[in-house]
């Protein structure tokens, strides 16, 4: 599941799918667009307003816009015939946010969760320890970013990776030199590889 980013829309990300074709061959790609248009853009989507003047205002977004993004992902599963543990959820900048706000508070765990350019939003007032307070299933992440990334600073990356250590879920990252708000060929490389190790780990049967 491809989430994209503020002001895009899910052709943005679809790219991802072809690009993963050999390391995913058996994998079928949904990037779906926001429920909502971005004020005063003829095209761009997004999960939740931005006015980037109110301190909570992402962790209210991704609060108010996860009971619509899990219910289509419960869909999509139910549509594909495939168990919880099948899903894995790809996000960027925006749809990071989602993806890991989402991912963390899943009944079943997702096979993995990776996040481009994007931070794990953090309750006000609680911080650090509402991660685990409400975190339901303990999923592989992998976080990357840029180093030069001036739009979400690279700093986010390790703030949300401490604030997942300390929660104890399991974090991986990889920060991309010289590299703004974007993707590159390392990153997308290294992205495809953990969601395909992920799903090779949970296809080996139980030891006895």
């Amino acid at each position: 599941m491809l989430l994209h980013g503020y002001g895009a829309d899910g052709k943005d990300l679809i790219e991802i799918g072809r690009q993963w074709q050999r390391l995913l061959p058996g994998a079928a790609y949904v990037a779906p667009h926001a429920p909502d248009r971005v004020p005063m853009s003829p095209v761009g989507r997004q999960w939740f307003a931005l006015t980037f003047r109110e301190p909570g205002e992402r962790w209210q977004g991704v609060t108010q816009a996860r009971p619509a993004l899990d219910a289509f992902l419960d869909a999509e599963l139910q549509r594909h015939a495939l168990p919880p543990s099948a899903l894995a959820l790809v996000g960027f900048s925006q749809g990071t946010m989602m993806a890991l706000h989402c991912g963390l508070r899943r009944e079943k765990a997702p096979a993995a969760i990776v996040g481009y350019s994007g931070l794990l939003v953090l309750e006000p007032g609680k911080e650090r320890e509402s991660v685990k307070a409400e975190a339901r299933s303990k999923p592989p992440i992998f976080l990357v970013h840029g180093e030069a990334d001036d739009l979400i600073p690279a700093s986010a990356l390790f703030e949300s990776a401490e604030a997942l250590a300390e929660a104890e879920i399991p974090c991986e990252w990889h920060l991309s030199p010289r590299l703004g708000h974007g993707i590159d060929a390392e990153g997308l490389r290294q992205g495809g590889e953990f969601i395909a190790a992920a799903f090779a780990r949970g296809r080996r049967p139980a030891p006895a």
